[in-house]
């Protein structure tokens, strides 16, 4: 049966959820750091550095809030100030909104602008699909709807159509606690696992709309519409296919796995596949206590969801199950468009918490893949193909990610050490920079790490990147490259664990998180050296001694913590989503957009806000269309059946529990639009926000295959 452990309560800051630390992440926090190599790359801080920023720490509270009851929120005063512009600029042009309060329940979006919602939670993709119906979920109707908490998003129109296109999005977890009433994960507690698996993965939708800038609408039993899923087979790739560590009972040729699990960014690659990040797929294992299962951060208790009591292969103690675990960890690739592909797990990406991942083409053809690995004290990684791309030869580009060498990121800074105090006080030059070194751990051909055969450096990549030296980093999680300058941005969400700093983690605690700019020698994305820079030290400026933004005036730019996703518009700017701001800095989670060059580098304006409990997940910028695309995950994760916090998108701010005919109305995570209404775009005036009844959202157009 599920169990609500909660480790987390009473250890969060400010609003933050202990239920999401328990699904999301697996209670990270209340573990011990995973890695304890204790790389030389750290400088140990002086215990006069510790208590000083304890002391800067100390005493303070949050900065007055702006109280936002509406949709729309103006922008703070401070923004107008000393003549600088109060607008965002650039193609997608708008009024930075304030801080909102956590608890509102909506999506706050400047003047001029609406939201509306494309898909939902539970929405049927197909023609056959079964209606939403929260009080009876299986595992055979949630395969047939779209999934739960989507994560990675991309909204791609079909080439040259303004009318017609997809969107693919990541299924990161669930909440059995909002998601089932508990007489029902009492009565069914078989039912309950399965919809769990079932919601877990990604999800392609077909999409339309009347025009250029106009809102998109989901079809259903569109051509492309599929499922991928917990059980879904997936083919495994590279060069630890078939190794003993990925064989089990029900698989022992270790080149075949069911499902996908805990999918969090990814990236479209330029051969037109999406590749997804699975990252925190250690908490669906009872383990055995082993090393590296420790390194992985499995446990040896049972897990929160039970699955392990319906399905063997979650439980490592069975016999000829040993290996499962090593199953997940991968980056995955899929082809949207042809649903009946069989996904694949590309080994010699290296198996971890993968965050992102990141595709570009460098000047010469080769594929580059960055990704993060979201955990304290962890690494950041880059994978260089051996092959060039093609120019529309899919079969050949979906191979480039099976040869090449991985890589893993060690930083330098260039102060003395004295000056790198854990305050966030700058060094005497005058910014946290340096270069950095990727440090080759594997090709398909062989092993760079001594002692390690080149499956293990595979299977056990964390372990390979302690040896040599890797540099530690605060959760690096999303990892993009600007389409406009060529550099790479990696948001480090936080690490409150940090006790030893360095250069490019200069903070002691660090709870809101940096974002750093790494810049490859002679701008080669295949290079093995780097130039970085820290653009932002993110917190509220108002209460923060330590928030930096890149030289701009603290006092004109928007409050932000805990980065978490990155993308870009088409001018190059930086947009950062939040994942964590109600526990740091006591606002709801955000999406901001970040100045890159000229006088205004570094300066942050929020753009919307996400509903109560929830984080803003996957941005996408359409600033040609006057269209910005973010996933709303968990909102009410606070919450549980009868008692939720929160009922969007489809009833805001009730005054008490909703229920409409037969339907329990209940928090739905979903993909959302934000669009300007100001009709200068095509776009009539008018809101976007669709109170949808049940089985709402389709089109009823033909029947697709569901995995």
């Amino acid at each position: 049966m599920f169990k609500r452990l909660l480790p987390m309560a009473g250890h969060t800051r400010g609003n933050r959820s202990a239920v999401t630390c328990e699904l999301k992440c697996g209670n990270a926090c209340s573990n011990p750091v995973p890695n304890t190599s204790g790389n030389e790359t750290f400088q140990q801080v002086a215990e006069r550095a510790i208590s000083r920023r304890a002391a800067l720490a100390g005493g303070t509270g949050l900065a007055a809030a702006v109280v936002i009851g509406g949709q729309v929120a103006q922008a703070p005063e401070a923004l107008a100030d000393n003549g600088r512009p109060p607008r965002g600029g650039g193609k997608l042009d708008f009024e930075p909104i304030a801080p909102v309060m956590r608890t509102v329940d909506d999506v706050t979006v400047p003047a001029g602008y609406d939201w509306g919602t494309i898909i939902r939670w539970g929405d049927p993709l197909f023609a056959d699909s079964p209606e939403f119906d929260i009080e009876h979920q299986t595992g055979a109707s949630a395969a047939a709807q779209f999934g739960y908490n989507c994560d990675y998003l991309n909204v791609i129109s079909d080439g040259g159509n303004d009318r017609r296109g997809y969107l693919v999005s990541n299924h990161e977890y669930t909440n059995e606690y909002i998601m089932f009433s508990p007489e029902y994960i009492a009565s069914h507690p078989k039912d309950v696992v399965d919809a769990g698996i079932q919601s877990h993965g990604l999800s392609i939708v077909d999409l339309e709309r009347t025009g250029k800038g106009a809102k998109w609408e989901y079809v259903r039993g569109g051509r492309r519409n599929r499922r991928i899923t917990g059980t879904t087979p997936f083919r495994v790739t590279g060069p630890a296919a078939g190794s003993d560590l990925l064989k089990t009972v029900e698989d022992p040729t270790g080149t075949r796995v069911l499902g996908t699990l805990n999918n969090c960014a990814g990236g479209t690659t330029p051969w037109g596949t999406v590749l997804s990040g699975e990252e925190n797929f250690n908490q669906y294992f009872t383990g055995r206590g082993t090393a590296e299962e420790k390194r992985y951060g499995i446990g040896t208790k049972p897990t929160s969801r039970g699955w392990e009591n319906y399905y063997d292969r979650f439980d490592l103690t069975n016999e000829g199950y040993e290996n499962e675990a090593h199953r997940f960890g991968w980056i995955v690739e899929v082809d949207p468009e042809d649903p009946t592909s069989t996904p694949v797990k590309h080994t010699l990406l290296g198996r971890f918490k993968h965050e992102a991942g990141t595709a570009v083409l460098s000047e010469s053809g080769h594929a580059v893949v960055y990704s993060g690995d979201d955990e304290r004290h962890d690494y950041l990684y880059k994978f260089v193909s051996a092959k060039t791309y093609r120019a529309g030869d899919k079969k050949h580009n979906m191979s480039l990610l099976d040869e090449g060498t991985l890589y893993v990121a060690k930083f330098h800074g260039d102060s003395p050490e004295r000056e790198i105090d854990g305050t966030g006080t700058l060094p005497s030059d005058g910014a946290f920079d340096g270069w950095g070194e990727w440090i080759a751990l594997a090709s398909h051909k062989k092993s760079y790490v001594p002692g390690m055969s080149l499956e293990e450096v595979l299977v056990f990549t964390r372990l390979a990147a302690d040896k040599m030296g890797a540099t530690a980093m605060d959760r690096p999680e999303d990892v993009e490259t600007n389409p406009v300058n060529g550099k790479v941005y990696a948001a480090l969400t936080n690490n409150t664990k940090r006790t030893a700093v360095d250069e490019a983690n200069p903070i002691v605690g660090n709870r809101d998180g940096h974002v750093i700019e790494l810049t490859e020698r002679r701008g080669d994305h295949t290079a093995t050296r780097f130039n970085w820079v820290i653009l932002l030290l993110a917190g509220d400026p108002a209460v923060s001694s330590s928030a930096y933004f890149a030289g701009y005036p603290k006092e004109l730019v928007s409050p932000i913590s805990c980065p978490d996703n990155v993308a870009f518009d088409s001018e190059g700017s930086l947009w950062v989503s939040t994942d964590g701001q109600p526990g740091t800095i006591g606002y709801a989670d955000a999406l901001h957009k970040v100045t890159l060059d000229g006088p205004e580098r570094g300066r942050v304006q929020q753009f919307l806000a996400v509903p109560r409990d929830a984080e803003t997940c996957g941005p996408v910028i359409h600033d040609r269309d006057n269209s910005v695309f973010v996933n709303v995950q968990h909102p009410g994760e606070d919450g549980m059946w009868g008692a939720h916090t929160s009922y969007f998108p489809d009833f805001l701010n009730p005054a008490g529990p909703v229920q409409v005919g037969d339907d329990v109305a209940a928090p739905r995570p979903s993909v959302v639009q934000v669009f300007n209404v100001t009709g200068n775009n095509g776009v009539g005036k008018g809101s976007g926000k669709e109170k949808a009844g049940k089985g709402k959202g389709g089109h009823g157009k033909g029947k697709g295959p569901k995995n």
